[in-house]
């Protein structure tokens, strides 16, 4: 299994996701209306740029092996 492909994959997810998120947050509610969309996909696009998982701590399925 080529571990780089699968995570190359998720970090562009996350950041993708990330993104529209943000974009559903600024259109359906502005930007600072109290709208968890736009806060909520903060932490998928640091995730994605940081390329850290942090779903991969508790679950252990994505770790690059040792």
């Amino acid at each position: 299994m080529d571990y780089n492909k699968i995570r190359k994959f998720c970090r562009v997810f996350r950041i993708t996701i990330g993104l529209i998120l943000i974009a559903i947050g600024i259109v359906q509610y502005g930007a600072f209306d109290g709208a968890g969309w736009f806060f909520l996909g903060f932490i998928p696009l640091i995730a994605g740029i940081a390329n850290f998982c942090p779903l991969c701590i508790f679950s252990k399925k994505c770790d690059m092996p040792e």
